[in-house]
C-alpha cells in the first residue's frame, strides 16, 4: 500500500477519535485535541492528494477512499455541530446536500470517462469550512471568536452555494449525456 493510501486510512482511523474527543464534555481539553485532531486530518487530505498526484501514485483504492474519507469527516463534524447546538440544522443539511450532489456528478462524469478537477470556488469553500469547523470544534469563549465563527458558518454556506452552482453549471452537459453503450 502507497503513502497516499496510508494518509488515507490514518485520516478515516481519526474520525472516530475526534467524534470522541469532541462528544465527551468529561475528557479535559477534549475539544481543543478534537481541534488538533481535524487539523491533521485535513492536513493529511491535501497531503494525500500531493502526493498522489506529484508520485503518480494514483490508484482506484485512492479515487474512491480518499473523497469518501473527506466526506464522512465532514459531515461527522457538521452532525457534531448540530447536536452541540453550535450551527442550525439547516445550513448542516445544506453542505452535506452539496457534497452528495457533487459527488454524483463525478459518478455519472466517471461513467462517461471524465474526470472532473474541483474549481477554484470549491478550494476557497473547502478552505473556509475547515478553518469554520476547527472554531466550532475548538469553540473558544470569547465575543470576537464567537461573531467569527458566525461569520464562517454563514461564509461557507454561501460558498456552499456558489461552488455548487459554479460546479453545477460548468458540467450541466453531463446531465443530457446518453449513456447507452
Amino acid at each position: 500500500m502507497n503513502l497516499p493510501n496510508k494518509l488515507t486510512i490514518i485520516r478515516v482511523m481519526m474520525i472516530p477519535l475526534y467524534l470522541i474527543f469532541m462528544l465527551i464534555p468529561q475528557i479535559p481539553y477534549g475539544r481543543i485535541v478534537a481541534g488538533i485532531i481535524f487539523t491533521v486530518a485535513a492536513v493529511t487530505d491535501a497531503l494525500d492528494g500531493y502526493i498522489a498526484r506529484k508520485n503518480n501514485l494514483i490508484t482506484n483504492f485512492g479515487k474512491f477512499m480518499d473523497p469518501l474519507a473527506d466526506k464522512i469527516l465532514v459531515c461527522s463534524a457538521l452532525i457534531c455541530f448540530v447536536d452541540l447546538g453550535l450551527m442550525p440544522g439547516w445550513i448542516a443539511i445544506i453542505i452535506i446536500a452539496r457534497e452528495f450532489i457533487v459527488s454524483g456528478f463525478r459518478l455519472i462524469a466517471s461513467d462517461n470517462g471524465i474526470v472532473l478537477a474541483a474549481g477554484w470556488w470549491g478550494k476557497i469553500k473547502t478552505i473556509v469550512q475547515i478553518i469554520m469547523s476547527v472554531m466550532l470544534t475548538v469553540d473558544l469563549d470569547f465575543e470576537f471568536i464567537n461573531i467569527l465563527e458566525v461569520i464562517f458558518v454563514y461564509l461557507a454556506l454561501a460558498l456552499t452555494i456558489i461552488s455548487m452552482m459554479d460546479y453545477l453549471i460548468k458540467n450541466r452537459s453531463l446531465l443530457f449525456t446518453n449513456t447507452n453503450k
